[in-house]
């Protein structure tokens, strides 16, 4: 059993509650498709904890921290920036530094397992290409996704849990049954966000899969105390707690 996460963005409350939630579930690996810091107040254990994971790949925020923000906003740029001093935080030691930004530099974009796809964004653009709901009425766009993807891709980067079909279908986690199937189509999942859902749903979110079927996790998490953090922290916008709350 395979736990697929996502977009934690150093939301420590939220990755501490998937984590127990996982250990009852009998998972045997934890793979993480991107953004496990950006945006929120604790990178440095968020980090810490994903360098104990079967497979974790680069995602937009991972990399802006490495490198520059590209096309970011100026709340996304500014906590950018401040998860790069964070990093740096006098008072570190220089070898848990340097463990911490090879880590982030050696991430890969992506990884095939036979059929099965991993990547942050889509097939097409893994890194930052955003593949929405109603990118079910753009059939162009689907027909070339999926025609990059042997059975099922699991993506992340909206931060909106569901199952898009080839035929031009999108499923959100409460109308997909317990478990999906994988059968004769292919599919793409988004398996959500660990620390910052955007589908009216505050409660983290990730997927177990078996090889077979797909079972959308949710999380209760102490979102009031994460929230109370970045309202501490001055570089860190207020709406990034605000958002939280609401599942926005």
């Amino acid at each position: 059993m395979k736990a697929i996460l996502s977009d934690i963005h150093s939301n420590l409350e939220a990755l501490s509650a998937v984590l127990a939630d996982i250990a009852s579930q009998g998972v045997e690996e934890i793979i993480c498709l991107g953004d496990v810091i950006g945006y929120g107040p604790d990178p440095r254990t968020c980090l810490d904890l994903a360098m104990q994971w079967h497979l974790v790949l680069m995602g937009n925020h991972d990399h802006a921290v490495l490198f520059e923000p590209k096309d970011f906003n100026p709340v996304a740029e500014q906590a950018t920036l401040l998860t790069r001093r964070q990093l740096e935080a006098p008072g570190t030691p220089q070898e848990v530094i340097d463990r911490r930004w090879e880590f982030l530099a050696e991430l890969p974009l992506g990884h095939s397992d036979g059929d099965i796809l991993y990547v942050h964004g889509s097939p097409r653009h893994p890194l930052n290409e955003y593949v929405f709901p109603n990118d079910i009425y753009n059939k162009s766009k689907m027909d070339r996704l999926f025609d990059l993807i042997g059975r099922c891709c699991f993506q992340g980067h909206t931060h909106l849990p569901g199952i898009f079909t080839d035929k031009m279908e999108f499923f959100p986690p409460g109308y997909v049954e317990q478990t999906w199937p994988l059968g004769a189509g292919k599919i793409m999942c988004n398996v959500g966000s660990v620390g910052q859902p955007r589908d009216g749903d505050r409660r983290a979110c990730y997927v177990l899969f078996d090889g077979d079927t797909i079972r959308f996790r949710r999380v209760e998490y102490d979102v009031l105390s994460t929230a109370q953090k970045i309202y501490k922290i001055p570089q860190l916008d207020r709406f990034l707690g605000e958002r939280l709350l609401l599942g926005r």
